[in-house]
């Protein structure tokens, strides 16, 4: 099958792709770039990685108001939520753990280091102030190190400019659901400012799924503030702040499956991130380099105590985290020689947890306190550019965590285009790591003998443009193999590495713009698993999934998005059953429709329908999903 499919994908698009092609890009066609990729500023059609990218536009169309909303619709990402709003949200790049997924808030690393695996919950990450999104899918630990093997998502949040801009916005709708934002954002030669400040109330559906009869509907609270702030006294230098607080309040249940009702199991999250840098350019803007401190504070409390449905069992537990990182990065131009860029990391993560229990089986306490781990990486990555037309990178990078010790990691990519004809041909390989995490190293289930996991993955794909940029399609060949994994093993009762896992797929892609006013884009994957240890598939990633997107701009006022998403068959383990059992998940299909209409210059009345279909489904197994739900509000902006 795996050679079918590479066969399929690359031998046979090769050769007929660009017979096919009618015309190239126009030549004056603005050239977007990715940050991601290479830590700088690099043209697209320079990239040889596999990229996503979700812009400003596209994220005020749809008028989703959360991240993972949003990345639904992206290709080789499966994204999974234990409830409705503000329930714990993993993401599966490629097949990835959800852990090996990197996430970046304008290059501040949010990954949570007392979670399990050190993963991020997307579950209270809204939109606010966010100016555009950029996935990079593959191994990436050679430039941003641990928690990267799957991939890396960066957002990177707005940049004022210009006159002051002042918006505000209200929005209600079902569920009693209400959200309110307000924001201001510009700029002039030596300062730059945007600042948004979101507050949203549910009463939310019940966690545990409504179909094995919990009635129970379990509310969620978020409020945010979101800021950034530039200063360049010289035009050589540049100083900048950026953060981000989240406070919100989740009712929550007992588990998923019947009989998991419970009316006072709540969790409270504070989430803070924080970042300065200082940027200095020289000889002309030929050396860059950039000066940074970040630092993420997480705290998070569960208190579930008793009640007339639970009258002796109770559940209390918290976590607390706290990562500073200060980073050095240097880029030299060297022009025909291409771009030296190099840099060096120090990063510390500390965090403790206390839980405590009681029930008809007795107290169980588990408690560890002010636990620390310590890193320092060093990478370089030299690009080049041959003939304008062929486009290499290669990286290497070291890490030397004060727990395992020394983890070296690699990188090459490349992309070749045909001007004449609008195709671009890319490829990648590379090596990732994973370090274990405070729980797994120090909590009464941790090893501190852990070795961290390895990955090795490459992809190898092509994109194509036609009738001057109004038609793109392209596809991608993916693989990768995880060894050393850390699971928890049953026998010994401690998280070993005892596991290996592999992934790999193809991802086709497709673009038409029939007229200025009408885009239509759309997205087919398949990715096969294997875990090692059971010879079965990973559980909660879809072997099939696609979507549409059709956008439409009926007038120079009003606009409409219909958002169609399809999700095939996953495993997955029933928890409500001992010993958990193996279940498969039924395939869905999701519509979401939006609009939008100015009423005047100032004044423009939203509207969108989410589950339009109504679809009943489960992304985990016995956790609830909404069913239909219309929303309604208006945005003012000066």
């Amino acid at each position: 099958m795996r050679s079918a499919i590479f066969a399929v994908v690359f031998f046979v698009v090769i050769n007929i792709i660009p017979a096919l092609a009618g015309a190239a890009v126009k030549a004056d066609e603005v050239e977007k770039v990715i940050v991601t990729a290479t830590r700088i500023e690099t043209p697209t059609a320079e990239v040889g990685s596999d990229v996503t990218v979700i812009t400003a536009d596209e994220i005020k169309k749809s008028q989703k108001t959360t991240v993972e909303a949003l990345l639904r619709s992206v290709g080789s990402l499966d994204v999974v939520s234990a409830g409705g709003p503000g329930s714990a949200t993993s993401i599966f790049i490629r097949g990835a753990k959800s852990e090996h997924t990197l996430v970046l808030i304008d290059g501040v690393e949010m990954n949570d280091p007392i979670a399990t695996g050190r993963s991020f919950d997307f579950a209270n990450l809204t939109v606010d102030n966010i100016e555009r999104i950029e996935i990079i899918k593959g191994p990436q630990s050679t430039l941003y190190g641990s928690d990267a093997m799957g991939g890396v998502i960066n957002i990177i949040t707005k940049k004022g400019s210009g006159s002051a801009h002042v918006f505000a916005r209200g929005e209600a709708g079902s569920f009693n659901t209400y959200r309110e934002s307000a924001g201001v954002s510009g700029g002039f030669s030596t300062v730059n400012y945007s600042l948004s400040l979101s507050r949203e109330d549910t009463d939310g559906i019940s966690t545990a799924a409504a179909a094995d009869n919990n009635t129970e509907k379990d509310g969620y609270e978020n409020t945010t503030v979101a800021a950034r702030l530039g200063f360049s006294p010289l035009s050589y230098l540049s100083l900048n702040v950026t953060g981000r607080y989240t406070d919100s309040r989740h009712d929550i249940d007992n588990g998923g499956g019947p009989g998991m009702d419970d009316p006072n199991n709540t969790t409270e999250s504070k989430m803070f991130y924080f970042k300065t840098s200082a940027e200095l350019l020289l000889f002309n803007g030929l050396w860059e380099n950039t000066l940074g401190f970040s630092l993420t504070d997480n705290e998070r409390e569960n208190n579930n105590g008793t009640d007339p449905l639970h009258p002796s069992s109770l559940t209390l537990s918290s976590f607390d985290s706290r990562l500073t990182k200060t980073e050095l990065q240097s880029t030299l131009r060297l022009g025909k020689a291409g771009t030296l860029t190099a840099g060096v990391e120090y990063e510390e993560e500390e965090g403790e947890s206390k839980f405590h229990s009681e029930s008809a089986f007795g107290p169980f306490t588990s408690n560890f306190s002010n636990r620390k781990a310590r890193n320092t990486g060093y990478y370089v990555e030299e690009s080049l550019s041959l003939a304008r037309r062929l486009f290499l990178t290669a990286g290497i990078r070291s890490d030397n965590h004060d727990r395992f010790g020394s983890e070296t990691t690699y990188r090459v990519t490349a992309a070749y285009n045909l001007d004449s004809t609008g195709t671009k041909f890319k490829a990648t390989f590379g090596t990732g790591f994973k370090a274990p995490s405070l729980f797994q190293l120090y909590s009464q289930y941790g090893d501190t003998r852990l070795s961290p996991e390895t990955s090795t993955g490459w992809d190898v794909g092509v994109e194509q443009t036609l009738l001057e940029g109004r038609v793109s399609f392209g596809a991608t060949y993916f693989e990768n193999n995880f060894d050393d994994l850390i699971d928890f093993d049953s026998a010994t009762f401690k998280y070993q590495n005892i596991s290996g896992a592999d992934t790999n797929g193809v991802e086709f892609t497709a673009a038409f713009r029939p007229t200025d006013s009408l885009t239509i884009r759309g997205g087919y994957t398949y990715t096969d698993t294997l875990d090692r240890s059971t010879g079965m598939g990973l559980i909660r990633r879809a072997a099939h999934k696609a979507n549409v997107n059709i956008g439409y701009n009926y007038s120079e006022k009003a606009s409409v998005s219909v958002d169609m998403k399809y999700v095939g068959t996953r495993e997955d383990l029933d928890f409500s059953t001992f010993p958990a059992t193996l279940v498969r998940l039924s395939p869905y299909t999701v519509v979401d429709l939006a609009l939008s209409y100015a009423v005047t210059k100032n004044l423009t009345v939203t509207g969108r329908l989410e589950n339009l279909l109504n679809q009943d489904y489960e992304e985990v197994a016995g956790f609830g999903t909404a069913g239909i739900g219309a929303y309604g509000g208006v945005r003012v902006s000066f």
